[in-house]
């Protein structure tokens, strides 16, 4: 997975994740990691900017399925939208925004891959938390639609 086509991609194509300074660190245990510094999102009380918490939630989400479906060997242009989202903001965040993605599972992605073989359209669930010290401050939940 080329995670540096990935960050180029969403800087050239949605301009607002290069001035948030999003940043595609890496994927470990099976989660991809996204960072943002908190001064390029930070609102009146010093702490995450909501509408920025929201923003990386949803575009770290956006980057695993992105990434699993390109990794299934589909095309890179397709259509990945959010058609659903649940999002608990549990604490302010005072540091640099850190992300924590579940990327789909085995059986996640075979559902996927055969839908989308199938059909040439498919959803997936994904889930992102924004963590500082180890504590949850941000849940999110998306449902993300792909079109072929």
């Amino acid at each position: 997975m080329d995670l540096e086509a990935l960050k180029y991609k969403l800087y050239s194509q949605i301009p607002l994740t290069k001035f948030m300074q999003i940043d595609i660190k890496e994927i470990k245990n099976n989660c991809l990691i996204t960072t943002a510094p908190i001064e390029q999102n930070i609102n009146d009380k010093q702490t995450g900017f909501a509408g920025s918490l929201s923003t990386l939630v949803t575009i770290s989400a956006w980057s695993a399925c992105y990434l699993s479906v390109v990794d299934l060997g589909f095309n890179k242009d397709c259509m990945i939208a959010v058609i659903k989202s649940d999002t608990a903001y549990r604490a302010p965040v005072t540091k640099e925004l850190y992300c924590k993605t579940i990327l789909p599972s085995k059986e996640q992605l075979q559902t996927l891959k055969r839908k989308l073989q199938e059909k040439k359209s498919a959803s997936i669930r994904i889930k992102s938390q924004l963590l500082q010290d180890d504590k949850v401050c941000v849940d999110f939940e998306g449902v993300y639609v792909i079109k072929l």
